[in-house]
């Protein structure tokens, strides 16, 4: 397998392209690739029924393409309602007129949540005994831990940039519930802003044997009047998540002057 990836900046414009072919190792190779009928693609993700668990519920776990790239680089643009505080719309505009120089993902710092979600970059979903573990190619290289044990959430947590997440079933839908992320990321590349106050629902549900539904609710009081919300649709990936290091050789940071 080979992916097209050159640095975390330059994957946010690519990641739609990314291929995730296997056995592609030569030019010829990919612009073959590339250049295949859309008819011949058919055949992924493939289709039928959601697996089940020994228990009944879905079976979420596996490796998963976000397929979000628009969302990832500008959820208004696909028709989301974003209802912003004076404050939040003047420097979400600041950072779109700046060309997003200074998006901290394209610094290779994690993208934060609901971001995760929408980064162009393969993730996988582990269940276990009290957790469920989210792996992450990209976005930082990070992982998640959504604690399914049935504790709440701490009284005074430290905040982070993923945050402190908890996790239930409700029915077929796997629920996680973040808090206490940092304020520092941004919600999509045109620079959506969040702050310290930022509240994430994350309702998971396995639609068929290919695909995810995740619908994300965005409840912070600190930069939003009402929370708001919007829903991706992870592919099961073809392939396996590969290593990917942003920090390494990456040159597209002193070239993000904006205007």
């Amino acid at each position: 397998m080979i992916r097209l990836v050159t640095s975390c900046a330059a994957a946010l414009t690519l990641g739609a392209l990314a291929l995730s072919a296997q056995d592609v190792k030569t030019p010829s190779e990919i612009a073959k690739f590339v250049n295949v009928n859309p008819a011949e693609k058919t055949d992924w993700p493939p289709k039928g029924p959601a697996p089940k668990r020994a228990d009944g519920k879905p079976d979420i776990n596996g490796a998963w393409a976000p397929n979000a790239i628009k969302a990832n680089v500008d959820l208004v643009s696909t028709g989301v309602e974003v209802p912003f505080q004076p404050w939040a719309q003047k420097l979400y505009l600041e950072r779109k007129l700046s060309l997003s120089k200074d998006d901290p993902e394209a610094l290779c710092l994690p993208p934060g949540v609901p971001r995760m979600s929408t980064t162009p970059y393969p993730f996988r979903i582990t269940e276990g005994p009290g957790g469920t573990f989210i792996l992450y190619e990209g976005g930082a290289h990070v992982w998640r831990q959504i604690y399914t044990d049935g504790r709440p959430h701490s009284d005074d947590p430290n905040p982070s940039w993923l945050g402190e997440s908890v996790g239930k079933w409700d029915g077929d839908t796997f629920v996680i519930d973040t808090i206490a992320q940092n304020g520092k990321t941004w919600i999509d590349e045109s620079g959506l802003p969040t702050t310290d106050k930022i509240h994430v629902i994350e309702r998971i549900k396995r639609v068929d044997l290919g695909h995810l539904e995740i619908e994300h609710t965005i409840d912070d009081p600190g930069a939003y009047t009402k929370p708001w919300k919007f829903t991706t649709h992870p592919e099961m990936l073809k392939g396996e998540l590969i290593e990917y290091i942003c920090q390494e050789n990456n040159k597209d940071v002193q070239h993000l002057v904006g205007k």
